[in-house]
């Protein structure tokens, strides 16, 4: 089988396919023929040799993938050969074959396509458990997703919707507006208006009757964050998912004690290996508001898994609304 490997940290252009044996599932782990692969943001930092946990090289990438059960082990219970799933890894999804954890591994719906289950993976996971879990999200608060435009982003906006909320959408760049709308945004919040100390709040104010918002997820850091507190409502509760914008932002505890509001962070995938059942159960949601026809993946563009740095180059450049995916060769 065919994989695009890492042999030094560094940009995309310096991995390249190879082919790989195929590989044989232990007891606990599960085969999958993977007919698309999602593609995200910690994809880069992983390549580049950027982000909190690296594996050995040489390595594939990658932490979504969907396709179909081509080998089980002796002790699998959650699917069988055939089964259609989505599988999350940490990392070795760039690849026409998988080993995933039987506990990490999810049948999808019957009319779910592998490419909306490769993109439903981590973006929604991320969403759900900053949105609910850590910024203890109640119907009918109001939420800004800063962000708006990426993966998580869009995730978000969704969900918020589907939970009886309302979302506001933060982005620097207009261009993504009608989108993040259709996605169903209540109204945009321009993160690159001059002075944005203030302008973030007055958007945020005008939006709410000057009351602020509930909860704010923020993946992006820097100045947007710096901001985004100033625009909490009494009692509000601030996620932090990431630093896509460059600088790791501090926060003064005076703000916290002054209006009673809370920061924290979330780190998805200690989740995932220290309660793998609680994500279970948070997929499991997720097929269902799927299936309800309340949430639905927004794939930008689909590329052939030869033309990974192309897609990569979109993430990178911030030019993806939505999600991008890698498609594999494996016959249907």
């Amino acid at each position: 089988m065919r994989a695009v490997v890492v042999k030094e940290f560094g940009p995309p252009e310096g991995m390249a396919i190879e082919d790989r044996p195929t590989p044989e599932p232990d007891a606990d782990q599960v085969r999958v023929d993977v007919r698309a692969i999602g593609v995200n943001y910690p994809d880069l930092l992983v390549i580049g040799g950027k982000y909190q946990s690296l594996p050995p090289r040489p390595f594939v990438p990658g932490k979504d993938a969907a396709g179909i059960v081509g080998a089980v082990g002796e002790n699998v219970r959650h699917c069988r050969i055939g089964d259609r799933v989505l599988v999350q890894l940490e990392h070795g999804a760039y690849a026409e074959q998988v080993l995933a954890e039987d506990q990490n591994t999810y049948v999808i719906p019957k009319r779910m396509s592998f490419i909306e289950a490769a993109a439903m993976g981590l973006v929604y996971q991320t969403a759900h458990f900053a949105l609910i879990e850590r910024g203890r999200f109640e119907p009918g608060e109001t939420v800004l997703v800063n962000g708006a435009g990426g993966g998580v982003g869009i995730a978000a906006i969704q969900l918020v919707k589907a939970l009886d909320g309302t979302a506001l959408a933060g982005t620097r760049s207009p261009a993504k507006a009608d989108a993040i709308q259709a996605a169903g945004a209540d109204a945009i919040i321009d993160l690159a208006a001059d002075d944005l100390r203030d302008a973030l709040r007055q958007q945020v104010h005008a939006a709410t009757g000057g009351r602020g918002a509930d909860v704010i997820l923020d993946p992006l850091g820097g100045e947007v964050f710096d901001a985004s507190v100033r625009a909490l409502a009494w009692r509000g509760r601030i996620v932090v998912v990431g630093f896509a914008a460059g600088r790791i932002p501090e926060i003064r505890a005076n703000y916290l004690l002054l209006k009673n509001i809370s920061a924290s962070g979330l780190q998805w995938s200690d989740y995932r290996d220290r309660d793998p059942a609680w994500v279970r159960r948070v997929q499991l949601e997720l097929f269902g508001i799927y299936e309800a026809g309340k949430i639905h993946p927004q794939v930008m563009r689909t590329f052939p898994m030869e033309e990974f740095g192309a897609a990569l180059d979109l993430v990178a450049t911030g030019q993806v609304v939505g999600k991008v995916v890698l498609t594999t060769s494996q016959p249907a």
